[in-house]
């Protein structure tokens, strides 16, 4: 059992992506589904496509490359964990890197980045900031 499944999510994709992998399988789940739309919305992935198995489904993550084979997403920060949730109001998202990264947040709307959370004004749980 993975106490984090989130952070889970972020570090396999981090380290498929050292690891010069085309593709990493992640256990699925509805909002590691959602985080993977918004990636790939981002350009942080290339594809993502959820299999079918006996258990829950596997998501199989498809890396994002860049010239020399370096890694589309450089970075990412899990900010609100399980043993210390991080709310906060649309007027408050923090900018990554002065807009050059992004938020996503946990909102009464769905999972969405901090640009359509400041757009649709809401709040919510900060889950990760992305660059």
């Amino acid at each position: 059992m993975v106490s984090d499944p989130i952070g889970d999510l972020l570090n396999r994709i981090r380290n498929g992506q050292k690891a010069r992998f085309d593709k990493v399988d992640i256990p699925a789940s509805r909002m590691k589904a959602n985080l993977c739309r918004i990636l790939k919305d981002e350009g942080y992935i290339k594809n993502y496509k959820f299999i079918r198995d006996d258990k829950q489904g596997v998501l199989r993550v498809h890396i994002k490359y860049g010239e020399g084979r370096d890694g589309a997403l450089v970075g990412a920060k899990r900010i609100s964990k399980s043993g210390r949730r991080s709310y906060v109001g649309h007027d408050r998202i923090p900018r990554v890197l002065n807009g050059m990264g992004i938020s996503i947040l946990s909102t009464s709307k769905g999972v969405m980045t901090d640009r359509q959370a400041r757009k649709e004004g809401v709040g919510g749980e900060l889950l990760c900031a992305i660059w």
